[in-house]
């Protein structure tokens, strides 16, 4: 049967590939070697796989030989990186050819262009170049008003007399030909032009622009302020940057974005700010202007100066210092965001359990569904759903009959885990549970909190809708929060990473490269674990390398027809999964209990003749060998001629027989709320808890200890020790001990410490009683104090005493300050809905 092969090239600009000089693809390739400072032979080798189809984690698993053991964080950073040096490339080619053909390319304009190290740095280098036919610059020129600027510029003669020798044209055209509408009927007019042909010459020293922009960066602040008095109240959220002033080359990114977001919604108006005289003074320094005669020349020029800075260069330079500022802080956010899924896919799976999920409720109930333990919605004889929607709480308060409702579930079923979303009604349905577990013996299920953030994003998809067609969307839910006990890969993928809840400012940076570094990183997840072809979604096979939605949905419908694969090689009749997709998807897919014992193992089809050699000349059965190490060391490769293959690796191959089907996640572990503590009331300072890590931002990290509301721990209160990166300590998932410092009921804030309380009383002890080392390394326009500690580079906000660490829950009456608690939850943008 012959196959379409869906499977295309992962390079989006392979055909810029294919059309870059042999030496520009060796520099490209050198350049990248030389950054992620591995060899360029191995960059080489990647390249080449890459371009003929191969995606990232099929070179990560079954290329490693020919990659030299590149890994999958490797390779992504080279495949990130060859995109944007292809493009960079064709740019700058693209330049080069624009400028020669302009007549502008000099040998000195050139190299700065082969140079430059980014896009923006290519543009800014182009745009004194680019063609401005509309410019009151070209507009004189046409009108032959450049020999007099030429001539001011390099006689000794008074702007008015250049002008004596100047007639104005009858008709003023541009260089197509097509008449201009510009009057320079009038010596002010004249000169206004002149001077415009000037400071665009003058546009083209971008050895000086460097030096301003160097001296500009360093001192420039960012401004912000409110739009208008209506936007006071419906824009409370930003109250803090209603009149913030700050370094802009030392402003945290997350603050950054939160100023961005305010001006996304109007509320903000952001300012670049900085000095004029010292950069006036150095371009009229470096022209030489003070040397020019007569006086009139003189002042002319010094007057153009002004204008070059004020008029065209400072403009830009704001434009740029806040872009790449921007283009930071989105990066950061966006890295950020793809750390956090990663660990949230790769959190332990429950395993293969019987499941009852719940979705808690007050109004609407406490919907619940009992799964089987290959993740199906349980029915009884009769075909009815095992499914329930109880109402325990007020103003039903139908408790005693909850209970009888849930126990009958748990024996009908043999239920082994309760699986409780984390929303409303979360710890109080968490208690009913638990009290009816102790109280009846022959219940053994362990109930578990869950995180059932976009479940109900889920619930209302047209994939839900798919698998759960007999189901109400609000029982959905039920169904999708034990899943995510039982398999959070597996059940995570089917929603929008964004509706996850794990980013920082998700919705304010490039969508399109969010979502690529998201689709990225659920791949690697994906396929570091595999998936068994007989039991998965579409939605977690669309993420196999090689495959798509399309492939996916096919491979379904196939098993749907034909029944169970029972080997791999059936793959290849599937519609459409042609030879190089069922290379590259083949080695992820699984087949437990198939023909071929090695199908469900990640050993690749491609390797199996040479397996089956080795085992039959060491006189072994592949059942001898699967997961025996000793067995394992004694196989006997010697004389294989498929041995020599580089593209196979005899110790991968070695390494997935010893492992086989082996699953890189955690061992799956609970936090242990403490019973006592169900509300953000019943939390005191100096309370020890026990909670799950639900967010980490570059500000600190989330914690939830069951009171319905997540608590800060920021980075200052995170360790002992100075802490450059959250994400070095925790991740999303993680179980960690913290200690209540400041809570404040009333808008539902709580602030956590990881520090150890001895740690924490000798610093507050040693620390001086006003010490204000709450503010950012910036401060309010009416404040002229600075605290020395955040003035140091690298500081973070709040990097010192945390807030709120008062004998008292009240809040202070400055806890809406920038680095204070509050503001860092209300600029955060993260905190949770219940």
């Amino acid at each position: 049967m012959t196959q379409t092969d869906t499977n295309t090239t992962n390079n989006p600009t392979s055909q810029n590939a294919n059309s870059l000089p042999a030496e520009v693809t060796a520099n490209i390739h050198n350049k990248l070697a030389k950054e992620l400072g591995i060899k360029p032979a191995q960059v080489n080798a990647f390249v080449k796989l890459y371009d003929e189809g191969a995606t990232v984690p099929f070179i990560a698993r079954y290329r490693k030989e020919k990659t030299q053991g590149l890994d999958d964080s490797q390779l992504r950073a080279l495949e990130k990186g060859l995109s944007y040096e292809r493009d960079m490339a064709s740019r700058r080619a693209k330049i080069l050819e624009l400028l020669s053909n302009q007549g502008n390319l000099t040998e000195a304009l050139q190299a700065r262009i082969e140079q430059a190290k980014s896009k923006l740095e290519l543009e800014d280098i182009y745009l004194p170049y680019r063609p401005r036919r509309r410019s009151l610059a070209a507009k004189a020129r046409a009108a032959g008003l450049d020999k007099v600027a030429e001539q001011i510029l390099t006689q000794d003669v008074a702007p008015l007399d250049a002008l004596q020798s100047f007639s104005l044209p009858e008709q003023i055209t541009d260089d197509t030909g097509a008449e201009i509408d510009v009057d320079f009927s009038d010596t002010d007019k004249q000169l206004a032009g002149v001077e415009a042909i000037i400071i665009d010459d003058w546009t083209q020293q971008l050895e000086l622009l460097d030096e301003l922009r160097n001296g500009f960066a360093k001192t420039a602040t960012i401004n912000s302020s409110l739009a208008n008095e209506e936007k006071r109240e419906v824009g409370e959220k930003f109250t803090d940057y209603f009149d913030h002033s700050e370094n802009l080359a030392r402003l945290p990114n997350h603050r950054l974005l939160a100023m961005l977001r305010g001006r996304q919604e109007n509320v903000l108006v952001l300012k670049v700010d900085g000095e004029d005289a010292p950069f006036i003074e150095k371009i009229i320094s470096k022209l030489e202007l003070d040397a020019k005669q007569p006086d009139a020349r003189r002042e002319f020029l010094v007057e153009a100066a002004n204008s070059l800075w004020k008029d065209k260069w400072r403009p830009h330079l704001e434009h740029r210092l806040l872009t790449e500022k921007r283009l930071a802080a989105e990066a950061d956010a966006i890295d950020v965001f793809a750390s956090n899924l990663q660990h949230l896919l790769m959190a332990a799976p429950a395993g293969r359990k019987v499941i009852l999920g719940v979705d808690p409720g007050i109004r609407h109930g406490v919907k619940m569904a009992v799964i089987d333990s290959q993740g199906h919605v349980i029915h009884d004889a009769e075909g009815n759903p095992a499914t329930a929607t109880v109402y325990p709480f007020a103003p039903d308060n139908k408790m005693d009959e909850a209970k009888a409702t849930i126990a009958e579930l748990l024996k009908t079923h043999q239920v082994e885990l309760v699986a409780i979303g984390n929303g409303t009604a979360s710890r109080e349905t968490d208690a009913m549970i638990k009290e009816l577990i102790d109280a009846d013996k022959d219940i053994t299920a362990k109930a578990v909190v869950v995180n059932e953030s976009g479940a109900s994003v889920y619930s209302a998809s047209e994939l839900a809708s798919d698998e759960l067609a007999d189901l109400d969307v609000s029982i959905r839910g039920a169904v999708s929060i034990a899943r995510r006990l039982q398999d959070p890969l597996s059940e995570l993928v089917k929603v929008e990473p964004k509706a996850i809840g794990v980013g920082q400012y998700q919705h304010d940076v490039n969508q399109t490269q969010l979502s690529d570094s998201l689709d990225k990183v659920t791949q690697d997840c994906v396929n570091a674990v595999g998936v068994d072809v007989n039991t998965a979604s579409p939605a977690i096979l669309a993420h196999i390398a090689g495959l798509n939605r399309n492939v996916a949905q096919q491979i379904v419908n196939y098993r749907k027809e034909h029944g169970a694969f029972t080997n791999r090689e059936q793959l290849k009749d599937v519609p459409r999964l042609g030879v190089k997709t069922f290379e590259q998807a083949a080695g992820f897919l699984r087949i437990r209990d198939g023909e071929e014992p090695l199908d469900a193992t990640g050993v690749h089809p491609e390797s199996y003749d040479l397996v089956k050699q080795i085992l039959q000349k060491s006189g072994k059965d592949i059942s001898e060998v699967l997961g025996n190490d000793s067995v394992i060391n004694t196989l006997a490769v010697d004389g294989i001629e498929a041995a020599n293959d580089d593209n196979i690796s005899i110790a991968a191959i070695k390494q997935e027989l010893a492992k086989p089907a082996h699953d890189p996640r955690p061992e799956f572990k609970t936090a242990q709320f403490r019973d006592d503590v169900n509300s953000v009331s019943d939390l005191e300072e100096g309370m020890q808890l026990e909670g799950v890590v639900t967010n980490v931002t570059g500000f600190g990290c989330f914690v939830d200890v069951g009171v319905h509301q997540d608590g800060l721990v920021h980075i200052s209160e995170m360790a002992n020790d100075f802490v450059e990166d959250p994400m070095n300590l925790v991740k999303p998932g993680d179980i960690v001990n913290v200690r209540v410092i400041s809570i404040d009921e009333k808008r539902g804030r709580i602030g956590f410490s990881m520090k150890s309380e001895q740690e924490a009383s000798s610093k507050r002890a040693a620390a001086p009683a006003d010490k204000a080392a709450d503010k950012p390394q910036g401060s309010r326009k009416n404040t002229r104090s600075k605290p020395k500690a955040d003035a140091k580079k690298g500081a973070r906000p709040n990097s010192g005493k945390p807030a709120g660490k008062s004998n008292t829950a009240k809040p202070k009456a400055d806890d809406n300050k920038i680095g204070s608690l509050g503001a860092l939850l209300k600029e955060a943008g993260l905190k949770k809905a219940r």
